[in-house]
């Protein structure tokens, strides 16, 4: 039967060989991340979930659209496309669209 002190020095031993373990596995999967990396042209931003800027097809990047129109409920619009049903029924009320503009 094992000692206190010899089960300690074996504690101590697996210890290390697990910590060593880890290290080993960290610095393969961080090798391998970076291999994946080169071989697919990806940065660290490309990881940080952000999604890029949406680009045209003429290659430039895409702005959002400021907001145009506003009412108090907080409903709003650009202007771009169909008007939305919250204007249509203000305007069918008689409110003016250029009561809404921002």
């Amino acid at each position: 039967m094992a000692t206190i002190s010899e089960l300690l020095q074996q504690k101590e031993a697996l210890e290390q060989q697990i910590r060593s373990m880890q290290s080993e596995a960290r610095a393969d999967a961080i090798a391998k991340v970076r291999a994946l990396m080169a071989e697919h042209g990806l940065t660290a931003a490309d990881l940080s979930g952000k999604a890029p800027p949406a680009v045209s097809s003429e290659g430039a990047v895409k702005r959002p659209v400021a907001v145009k129109y506003r009412d108090k409920s907080g409903h709003t619009w650009t202007g771009r496309g169909l008007k939305p049903t919250w204007l249509n029924e203000a305007i069918a009320a008689g409110k003016k669209p250029e009561d809404f503009l921002v």
